[in-house]
């Protein structure tokens, strides 16, 4: 679906949902997700459906999931941190986590 232009410099690494994704430090985690294959980041509170970045400026929100313990982020506006722990976010995000 995505692909990167330069595939080199892939320095970084991600988790998403338990699975190592390498990335480029800097880049947004949307970019990462996309470019790794990854179509669904979330699912709506109502009726379940599955979402993925539609704007990548940080307009649209469908972009939100739980990055180091933290619901709601805008994956699209949040630069890559080599080791971070990003999640699907399933519904409403969740503000239980410490």
């Amino acid at each position: 679906m995505f692909r990167r232009l330069q595939p080199d410099d892939l320095s970084a690494t991600i988790y998403f949902d338990g699975r190592a994704i390498r990335c480029r430090s800097g880049e947004s985690v949307a970019a990462a997700l996309l470019s790794a294959g990854i179509a669904r980041f979330r699912s709506t509170p109502v009726l379940g459906a599955g979402r993925m970045p539609h704007c990548m400026i940080g307009v649209c929100f469908d972009c939100l999931l739980e990055i180091d313990g933290q619901a709601d982020r805008q994956a699209c506006l949040v630069p890559v941190v080599d080791g971070m722990d990003v999640r699907s976010q399933e519904g409403a995000g969740r503000y239980d986590i410490q």
